[in-house]
């Protein structure tokens, strides 16, 4: 998201986000999806990408979560990992067998 708003008019190729973020296809695929989902990026034609969030309001949440990052990144990545956590712990509590 970030390498996207550093220039909010570029449109990008998955190809070029690939070798910018050095991810592979389906990280980068996934991740678009996600930010399109939430409303932070436009998706153009010939698979281009761009940033453009849905309001100002999700644009002043970018710009404090990148203020965030800058700050404290080992805090931010602590968060994203505790989410990715607790969802991989919920789904594995889906398969328990529970005794009543």
């Amino acid at each position: 998201m970030f390498l996207l708003l550093h220039d909010p008019s570029r449109c990008w190729s998955p190809p070029e986000l690939v070798d910018a973020l050095r991810a592979s296809e389906l990280v980068v695929s996934q991740a678009v999806e996600s930010l399109h989902a939430a409303g932070l990026v436009v998706c153009e034609s010939d698979d281009l990408v761009r940033y453009g969030p849905a309001s100002d309001e999700r644009h002043q949440l970018v710009l404090a979560t990148q203020a965030l990052y800058l700050k404290s990144p080992d805090a931010v990545m602590r968060l994203i990992m505790r989410s990715r956590s607790d969802n991989l712990v919920a789904f594995a509590d889906a398969f328990r067998f529970r005794k009543d």
